[in-house]
């Protein structure tokens, strides 16, 4: 900023297990976007080293870091950033028409129906509710069979029962398919629905605590936490 240096990040030491289900939390300019972006190879460091998948890709080339998220690495975003006037299924598509590929359609199909939206495949974003549009944009997010999903404020805005569910449907693809899980938000109750909570502030980890009792949440409709019932 002008001749003033700002560290997003400072010495962050982090280790992430494969199949581990975590949030990241803090106040906005506490550095967890940019740790996002890191870990999403959308940013490099300045300076250390991150290993992904036992490679250091911390200065590997822009094409190759764009090789690598499109094949290791599924965003969900808060905004969904669907194309309004597509179907939710041509949607799920562009992944794979970016990215190449064949059995596009049937691969779309079979994302879809994981997210519980088998039978919204032909109606567009206007159409649909918040929720069920961010299925959509998990769905997308699945579309190539990543390693790691990484979403951005996924429930930040939707309305309670909307982000139980959805919170439920992150954990069922955890639990059911061993998919790496990291939620960036500013929510306490939302973190809590994962098994690890790091917190955030000005660009240093304070806290990494597990969560002993993860609240638990459905993926379809009346999701209900047992600890709150």
């Amino acid at each position: 900023m002008g001749k003033i240096e700002v560290s997003a990040l400072r010495g962050v030491d982090l280790s992430i297990a494969e199949g581990e289900m975590m949030a990241i939390m803090g106040p906005s300019g506490s550095g967890k976007s940019t740790l996002m972006n890191i870990i999403g190879c959308l940013d490099v460091p300045t300076s250390g080293v991150y290993m992904l998948d036992g490679e250091d890709v911390s200065r590997l080339s822009d094409d190759k870091l764009a090789s690598i998220r499109s094949q290791k690495v599924g965003f969900v975003f808060q905004t969904y950033n669907l194309l309004p006037r597509a179907t939710a299924l041509s949607n799920v598509e562009l992944p794979l028409v970016y990215g190449g590929g064949s059995n596009k359609r049937a691969r779309a199909l079979n994302a879809l129906e994981k997210v519980g939206l088998s039978e919204r495949v032909t109606h567009r974003p206007a159409e649909l509710s918040g929720g069920q549009q961010q299925r959509v944009g998990i769905a997308r997010a699945l579309v190539k069979d990543p390693a790691i999903l990484l979403a951005d404020e996924p429930t930040g805005n939707l309305d309670s029962q909307s982000s139980l569910e959805v919170m439920g449907l992150l954990q069922m693809l955890n639990r059911e398919q061993g998919l790496t899980v990291i939620v960036v938000t500013h929510e306490r109750d939302i973190a809590n629905h994962t098994q690890r909570v790091v917190s955030m502030l000005d660009g240093v980890v304070v806290s990494d605590q597990r969560v002993g009792k993860p609240l638990q949440a459905n993926a379809s409709a009346n999701a209900v936490d047992s600890d709150l019932a």
